[in-house]
């Protein structure tokens, strides 16, 4: 059974990376269409309101980094202020789970793997993500149980959810390094702790393999991170490999991954933007339950990922991923070519 319409205002709550982001971008697609007309607040973590942005399903962004610099009392009013009926906790955190409630939310929703969440929540919706065969993009949607028609959601359905477009303009000069005629890749090697990571010398050895005369490559970043995939045992810079790392905001990265052909990552924040703008995103990923590509795989028109069968467990504690570093470039090149052909 469904909920009725009286409800106008909704606050998507999920203050953590990026790619999580993406992913919970959806909701906010199901929620529109079961509420014609209503308002969707995404509550997220300030480096993520570029993101936010190109979502046209998501009417405002809330900083929750902001918010929660103010005294109880000014958070109250703030979440007051938006009139929201419903808050729906897609990323855990007590102190917005308690906040929803001192502010009167009418309907709060939460999984039922948090003990706060029985205090503060007046709806739990019995879900479990680490024991879950499910994907991550369909694992918030159940988050919806009881308040949208729909209970599944098919995971070729997920990339028309997204609704996602870039929004900013690039520089003239990083437009210009685009190559019309040819395949312009990016490849971004690492992940700042979020993943397991493929290799710098594999990343090399991609860009190395593939025909120099189709393909155009780029390499993505931070700065900090540039210095380690541009070091004596990284990626080596030459006409065709054109270093952007610490060149591109966050919102400029958006627009360049779209204006690009495809994206070579582990499970990065970038892949799954890629995935939700159309893009090529091949994804590198371990055996290894929860960061496995059944829970986080990129979701889109174009987007693959590589997996080494079997199991794994002996980088589970950090350190190299030997069943990542072991899959072939070539076998990444080969993927490329079939899913342009």
């Amino acid at each position: 059974m469904t909920t009725n319409n009286r409800f106008q205002t909704f606050i998507i709550s999920r203050t953590d990376s990026i790619g999580d982001v993406v992913l919970t971008l959806p909701m906010a697609a199901v929620l529109k269409k079961e509420f014609p007309g209503c308002q969707i607040l995404f509550l997220g973590k300030a480096y993520t309101a570029e993101v936010i942005r190109c979502c046209n399903n998501v009417d405002r962004f809330l900083d929750w980094d902001r918010i929660s610099q103010l005294s109880p009392e000014q958070q109250v009013t703030e979440i007051k202020a938006t009139g929201a009926d419903v808050i729906i906790h897609a990323f855990p955190r007590a102190a917005i789970a308690r906040l929803a409630k001192n502010a009167g939310i009418q309907l709060r929703i939460g999984a039922s793997g948090r003990l706060y969440h029985w205090t503060s929540c007046n709806r739990i919706v019995w879900l479990s993500r680490r024991k879950s065969q499910l994907h991550e993009a369909q694992l918030n949607l159940k988050l919806l149980r009881g308040l949208v028609s729909r209970q599944t959601f098919p995971l070729q359905e997920i990339p028309e959810l997204y609704a996602f477009n870039s929004v900013q303009p690039l520089p003239t000069e990083i437009e210009l390094l685009l190559k019309p005629d040819k395949f312009n890749l990016i490849l971004h090697p690492r992940s700042k702790g979020s993943a397991r990571e493929w290799g710098l010398q594999n990343f090399n050895l991609l860009a190395e393999i593939l025909p120099h005369d189709k393909f155009r490559i780029f390499v993505t970043g931070t700065a900090e991170e540039g210095l380690m995939v541009f070091g004596e045992h990284g990626i080596k810079k030459g006409e065709r490999i054109i270093d952007l790392t610490g060149k591109l905001t966050l919102g400029e990265l958006i627009t360049f991954i779209q204006h690009a052909d495809g994206l070579v990552a582990a499970s990065t924040g970038p892949l799954h933007l890629a995935a939700a703008l159309g893009r090529i995103a091949i994804g590198i990923y371990p055996p290894m339950r929860p960061i496995h590509p059944a829970r986080w795989a990129p979701l889109g028109k174009k987007a693959s990922f590589l997996v080494k069968s079997g199991t794994c467990s002996k980088c589970r504690n950090g350190g190299s991923c030997t069943c990542m570093s072991s899959i072939d470039p070539t076998t990444v090149a080969q993927r490329i070519q079939e899913l342009l052909s």
